[in-house]
This record gives C-alpha cells, structure tokens and sequence, in this order.
C-alpha cells in the first residue's frame, strides 16, 4: 500500500482534473456537504452541531483565553443571544464589526478591505444564508487555501461569556455575518488560537485565490502613490502594518496609532491644499476605534484649508476607526504595505496587454529535491526547476508596459493541521537566463550551469515567510525558474505561480531526470585485456584458480577501486559472499575463471554508472543520482 501522502496527492490531482477545487466546484472542507447536512437537519428538525469544530474549548485552543475564563466560556446559537439575529443587516461594511480577544487584527483588516469589493465578498461569503428561511444552524464560507477553494461549513454557534460574544462582534448587536466568518475561518486554521498573528496577506489571498506584493515602506519605490492609486481602480485589497512596540501587547502610540497592528487601506485621494496638491490615503483600525491624531485626523484644521466640497467628501468626524494622513506620514509610521489583487493591472496601468497565470505544485524532499539555496553549490542544482521561454510583447501592450512584465510567486504548503503549529522555512526565488549553449539540455541543469551562471533576477532575501514574490522585467529568451529554502534536505510542498504579461511557455525540468545513457556492452576480443584480466585472478585465486569471497574482496577493492579508496570503503566481505552466490553457476561456492571474468564486466559497467550518476564527484549517490543509476542499470539489463 503506498504512504497516506501518495494516496492524498493521487486523490488531489484527480479532483483537480475533475474541476474540483475550482470556485464553481469548491472542495469540501472535512469532507462535509452543506446542502446535503441541510438537507438532513430540516428533514429531521434539529439544529445542526458540527462534530469536526464541536463547540467546546478544544475549537478555541490553549493559551487564548485564563482557565478562569475558559470556564465561563459558553457557545450559544444567536437566537439566544438576542432576539430577531440577522445574518446581514443592511448590507455589508468595514464599520460592521470591531475585535474581540484574539489577535486577528490582520484578518479583520482584510475584510475591511473586503467589503470593499462585492464580487469578491460575495465569493466568500454566500448572500443567500439567513435565520429565518430553511434556518437549521448551518452556514458555509468558501476560501482559497493553497491553490483550491474550500467550503467551510459550520454551525452557529459562538463563544460567548455572561451573554457577550468574546471574539469578532458586531456593533449592531443582532448581525452576526462577522462573527460566523471568522469560526469559519478559525475552523480552516484549527482553532481561535491558530488565528493569533498574522499579515494581512495571508487573509487576502485566501479571500481572492489571487497575487499579494509587499512593499516595505523604507524601501518604497519612487511611484508608491501611483500605484496605490490605480491599486483602487482595479478593485484589489490593501492592507498595512505599523511597526511593532517593546512588548508583544497592542500598545497605542501617543499619535493615535496602534504599534504591531494591521490596518486597512481604504481610499487614497489627490486634494488641493492652499494651493498645492495633497496626496492623502485613508485607513481604517479593525479595532473600530482608535485613531490617528496627527495632520489631516479627524479633528486636525487642516481640513479647513481645503474646498467645502473636498471636506464634505471626505471628513467624516467620528469615532468610528478611520481616518485619513498624508503619504509622507503613512511612510513614516508604517512598515509595509500589501495589494492584492486577481490581476496585477496595477503595476502599470495597462489593460491593454494580458497577464498569463499558471500555477505548479512543487514539493523539496530530503535527499532528492530539498538542495538549499546558492551557499550550497553541491545541491541547489538538484531544486525542482521550472523552463520559461519568454516571447515578445504585442505592440499594444510594449508601448505602455511598465518596469516589469513577470511575476513570480511561491507559497509553502503547511504540513500541519494547526496553523500556529506550521513552521515556514525561509525560502527565495532565483531565475536565470539560459545561454545558447545550453537551450538544447535535457532534464535539470547540472551543478555546473549554476557554478558560472549568476541570476538575472532573485529575491533579495529568503524569507520565513508563507509567500514570497519576485517582480521583474524579461527580455524575450529563455529562463530557468529554481524556487529553493535556505538549507539543504528540508522536506516541503509549495506552489509556485507565474504571472507574465508576455507569451510565455513554461514546463517543469524537474520530472526529467538526467537519465545516464548506456550503450550495449560490446564483447572485448583483445587478447591481450583478457590475458591481463586472466594474470590478475591468478595472482588472486588458489590453486585450483578458484577465488571465494574474501579473495574476491581483495581483488575488487584492490584493483577495481584503485584511486577510489578515500572516497568508499570498498565492497564489504558480505557484499561479495552475495556476488559469488550469484554468480557460482558451478555451485562450488567459489567463482572460476570464466564466472570471474562475467563479474568482472557487470562491475566495471555498474562502476562506470556510478561515476557518471555521481556528478559532483563525492564518491556517494543523492536519492535522486541513485534514481538515474538504476534507472541506467535497468537499461544495462534490456541490452542483456
């Protein structure tokens, strides 16, 4: 029987080729199908409870919440928490909800960027869910969780102490839509405490399914505002972060704004100020409250030098979490920005010419395709490598084509249940132009190619993170594409998406293995090898010229390993007991001239493939060289 691990990606894949796992035909999270559990609950009259995220206080997760207060937890359906609950009330808004006890802020923020976009709300959260029409306790949510959307089904229940819901609420005590979003959510990542910290890019891509960049904000290129604001016009979520405090804890800065928190991006405008052009971006505080105190807050008189018409637009003076400063302060008082987005048009601002995506599940495995990054040039090269062959631009799309026109993308897979539990390795992403005279190599490239190739484009670090990205500009020719973790021999799955808005034609090397080609063994009929090869097994042999095991160990180790003997330690006195009993045709439990002579070429051949499979010279096979050997020896056979 093959591994869990064989059978889950023979599954996946069959799915995916079935359509499963696409937004139309999401998969179904713990295999639970939420017009089926309908169906049965309204038949049968009782509420649903769901048994994969009981409500008990293992769905909430340890150290979240004191003993004490752990023990006052009690999950109760909204109905019992006040009267005629709603599912959504007057549609849906960033000012719906505020933070509860968990430090889901980066979450939070991003659905206050999501209610921005109705298309993409309404692709994780179905509209037509409600507590009075077929009403049995269940709702569902759709996710994209690493490369496949997800429907989440959960019942409604809700941890509540003295009668209060202790994590998301809503400031209309009878909507619930956030709180049953974030359970379901909680659901995906394990439980509430799975939740504790994150970016708000993580959120935004499983809410979109699309492409995240960051830009770190001391580093922010020349045209940020630009981008930003065509960032607004092609319907993509903004998130932001502040820099962090002396201590883990949420403080509030003397300006207003929270230290280590996530923030929404929620509207940038260009206004006139005392004659002067004012660039201002708008945030909101997934806290509900708490603002920014400086230059254009609230309250701040520089409102009173713009035109009534500007200050009715966008003032709006209360307590409510959003506020509005300017770029220069943005940059100074927070550490990162992320637009995420379907369809990186932003970039340039460019509709003209499309972006091709696709997408590539890729795995490292110790031993076999987990080489490491560059300081490792003895494996890197044995990294899956993915082969682009980049064409040019249509005039339409190369007159107004920006500074980039790829976008690589790669994500880790978890390999644990619980998010808190995950443990991301710092990966990176290299790419590399192929020269002339390699566009004709088969299967990966060698360690040489990558000892005297740079990289034309890579990330500028690898980073501990779940995704990392790489913009760049190519010019048409071909590439090589190598996503890489840090260190040699870590096992993990990743996906890795190519955007580009040039033709493109893309194929993974890493199936094609440098298979060592053998030819027919030629029988030798020069007398003189053969009188050679006679001399030295009797200078072995007794005299009967007979050689058993410990004489062929001599003879293999002495002669055929001749310069080798730093590298191995030779054939083992149990390896050659094995090789007479295989070849002692005569049964006399000793090897004669001819059958020494017949073991003689089959390992001098299985030694010229273990040269030739051992291309870094280092006198031991990889998993993966040792593939290539048998797969050679297995040649050797048919030519037998």
């Amino acid at each position: 029987m093959p591994p869990p691990g064989v059978c889950m990606s023979i599954m996946q894949e069959r799915n995916k080729q079935e359509g499963v796992g696409s937004l139309a035909n999401p998969e179904k999270h713990s295999n639970q199908d939420f017009q089926q559990l309908t169906q049965y609950c309204l038949a049968r009259g009782v509420r649903y409870i769901d048994e994969m995220f009981p409500p008990d206080h293992n769905s909430i997760g340890d150290g979240l919440l004191t003993p004490n207060d752990m023990s006052r937890v009690v999950w109760l359906r909204p109905a019992k928490m006040i009267q005629n609950p709603d599912f959504i009330l007057d549609g849906l808004s960033r000012f719906d909800f505020g933070q509860g006890m968990v430090g889901d802020c980066w979450f939070l923020a991003s659905i206050g960027s999501l209610t921005f976009q109705k298309d993409i709300l309404e692709q994780v959260v179905p509209l037509n869910q409600s507590f009075k029409e077929d009403y049995c306790g269940i709702f569902h949510f759709r996710f994209w969780r690493f490369g496949r959307w997800v429907d989440v089904v959960i019942d409604d229940k809700l941890p509540t102490v003295d009668g209060n819901l202790i994590f998301v609420h809503s400031k209309t005590p009878n909507e619930f839509w956030p709180a049953l979003l974030e359970k379901a959510y909680a659901k995906v990542c394990g439980s509430y405490t799975d939740m504790n910290l994150g970016t708000p890019s993580e959120a935004m891509m499983d809410f979109t399914g699309g492409v995240h960049i960051t830009f770190k904000l001391t580093d922010a290129p020349s045209n940020l505002w630009d981008l930003l604001f065509r960032a607004v016009q092609s319907k993509s979520l903004m998130g932001c972060n502040t820099p962090k405090g002396e201590t883990s804890a949420n403080t509030v800065a003397p300006n207003g704004l929270v230290r280590g928190h996530a923030y929404t991006v929620t509207g940038v405008k260009q206004i006139m100020s005392q004659g002067r052009p004012v660039n201002l971006i708008r945030l909101f505080n997934p806290w509900g409250r708490g603002e920014w105190k400086g230059d254009w807050s609230d309250k701040s008189s520089m409102w009173q030098t713009v035109s009534p018409n500007d200050r009715k637009m966008c003032l709006s003076v209360k307590e409510d979490g959003e506020f509005w400063m300017t770029m220069e302060d943005f940059c100074k008082h927070f550490t990162d920005v992320t637009i995420c987005c379907m369809c990186p048009d932003f970039l340039d601002g460019n509709s003209k010419g499309l972006w091709t995506h696709s997408i590539h599940d890729g795995r490292w495995v110790a031993g076999t395709t987990a080489g490491g990054c560059m300081n490792f040039p003895n494996s890197f090269w044995t990294n899956p490598q993915y082969r682009v062959k980049i064409e040019g631009l249509d005039r339409d799309c190369s007159e107004t084509q920006g500074d980039n026109n790829t976008l690589v993308s790669l994500m880790q897979k978890p390999d644990k249940r619980n998010r808190r539990l995950v443990k991301s390795l710092y990966i990176g992403i290299n790419i590399f132009e192929v020269p002339s005279q390699f566009k004709g190599q088969r299967g990966k490239f060698p360690a040489d190619f990558f000892n005297t190739n740079v990289p034309v484009a890579q990330t500028k670090n690898l980073l501990n993170a779940r995704t990392v990205v790489l913009l760049s500009r190519l010019k048409p020719g071909e590439y090589l594409i190598v996503p890489s973790s840090f260190n040699p021999n870590e096992t993990a799955s990743f996906i890795l998406s190519i955007l580009s808005k040039v033709e493109t034609q893309i194929h993974e090397n890493s199936n094609d293995q440098d298979i060592v080609e053998i030819s027919k063994p030629m029988p030798t009929h020069n007398r003189a090898d053969m009188d050679s090869k006679q001399t030295m097994f009797r200078q072995y042999s007794d005299q009967f010229e007979e050689v058993d095991a410990e004489q062929l160990q001599r003879i293999l180790n002495e002669t055929l390993l001749q310069g080798y003997a730093k590298k191995t330690q030779g054939f083992s006195l149990e390896s050659c007991r094995s090789m007479v009993a295989l070849m002692d045709t005569s049964i006399t439990g000793k090897l004669n001239s001819a059958e020494f002579q017949h073991l003689w070429r089959k390992v001098t051949v299985y030694k010229d493939i273990f040269l030739r499979s051992d291309v870094n010279h280092s006198g031991m096979l990889s998993l993966s060289q040792l593939r290539n050997a048998v797969t050679a020896s297995d040649v050797l056979q048919l030519c037998e």
